[in-house]
């Protein structure tokens, strides 16, 4: 009964010290409490968030209505990584670069290329790029940002060129709209 108490205060006490622009989720599990932390989304028109598929990723997991995030030829999702939880990345440069690594890591001949930068619903201005495969792959671009505590990763992931090419324009409305304050 105290440890459900505990978890209660807890949940309690991360809502009202939650943000608006990150959801900040915290669940008994194994290890006592887990703490999930993604960026609100916004609501888009045939898409709906994948609740297991997020906790189990610990992203915001979209997948368009009437597939799940497993399933779906194209997903996107988008994460917040908590700044003091990875005090050797310095900057977004570095945390961009490090992506960059461990996606040539699990495949060298993925073409990485800079996209133009994509604006948030507030005016922030978003570096993107481009993790194409040269033969067969996952499609992605990806949109990296920050906020005061967080860095902020917008992903979509394609398995096919032709996917990529009808989800992305739901991936610019996603970014477009997202706004850090509600």
């Amino acid at each position: 009964m105290r440890n459900i108490a505990a978890t209660c205060c807890v949940v309690f006490l991360l809502s009202i010290a939650a943000q608006a622009e990150v959801e900040k989720i915290a669940t008994p599990c194994d290890n006592g409490i887990c703490l999930y932390w993604w960026p609100k989304l916004p609501p888009i028109s045939g898409w709906h968030q994948d609740k297991d598929q997020s906790f189990h990723y610990r992203i915001n997991a979209l997948a368009p209505d009437g597939s799940s995030f497993v399933k779906a030829e194209a997903v996107m999702y988008a994460e917040a990584i908590y700044k003091p939880r990875v005090p050797e990345t310095k900057s977004l440069d570095a945390l961009i670069a490090g992506d960059k690594q461990k996606f040539l890591q699990s495949d060298p001949s993925l073409t990485i290329a800079e996209a133009s930068e994509m604006m948030t619903g507030d005016g922030i201005a978003m570096r993107s790029f481009t993790f194409f495969p040269r033969s067969q792959g996952n499609w992605e671009p990806v949109t990296y940002g920050e906020e005061t505590e967080y860095y902020l990763i917008f992903t979509l992931s394609s398995r096919s060129k032709e996917a990529f090419e009808r989800t992305t324009t739901t991936y610019r409305e996603l970014i477009a709209r997202y706004k850090a304050k509600l």
